[in-house]
């Protein structure tokens, strides 16, 4: 169940679209124990999923780029559900389509990026997939909008993304 205090909802709102969408987050995570796993995951709607698809893309992405993001293990979670499909139908359509871009470079190489490497085969990787450096510039220069439209979305649809408001 995702709750989240009112205070905190209404003073995040204040300071902005990233702060709330931090705090309905952070609901979202401590519902499933702080980490996306199956089981936990299934507990949750598919908003709820979505949201936290996002959270992960985006702090992945912002940290250490797509290729991080499949070494790491949410390259299925990402590219291979309705994830780009969701973003768009919250009025994220560039984000969809970046998404898209990434996810069809993810799947023509999925087998090699997500193989085990040692810790310079991974820095390695950067060069090698550097297709993806386009799509991460503009995902970064670009993700206070993606989340000032999904903070919208989900103010607008508050009920699909917070179980109960104390």
């Amino acid at each position: 169940m995702v709750v989240v205090n009112d205070c905190d909802l209404r003073v995040a709102a204040g300071e902005g679209a990233a702060a709330f969408l931090d705090v309905v987050i952070g609901a979202v995570r401590d519902a499933v124990g702080g980490e996306p796993t199956a089981e936990a995951m299934a507990g949750l709607n598919g908003w709820q999923n979505t949201l936290l698809a996002y959270a992960t893309l985006r702090d992945e992405v912002m940290e250490g780029g797509f290729v991080q993001l499949v070494q790491n293990g949410y390259g299925p979670y990402i590219f291979m559900n309705p994830f780009a499909k969701a973003v768009r139908m919250m009025g994220v359509p560039r984000l969809a389509a970046l998404v898209n871009k990434a996810g069809k470079l993810y799947r023509a190489n999925r087998e090699d990026l997500e193989r085990e490497r040692t810790d310079e085969e991974f820095m390695a990787m950067y060069e090698q997939y550097e297709r993806f450096d386009d799509i991460q510039d503009e995902f970064i220069d670009s993700e206070p909008d993606f989340a000032g439209a999904i903070a919208a979305y989900v103010d607008a649809n508050i009920d699909q993304f917070i179980d109960e408001i104390r």
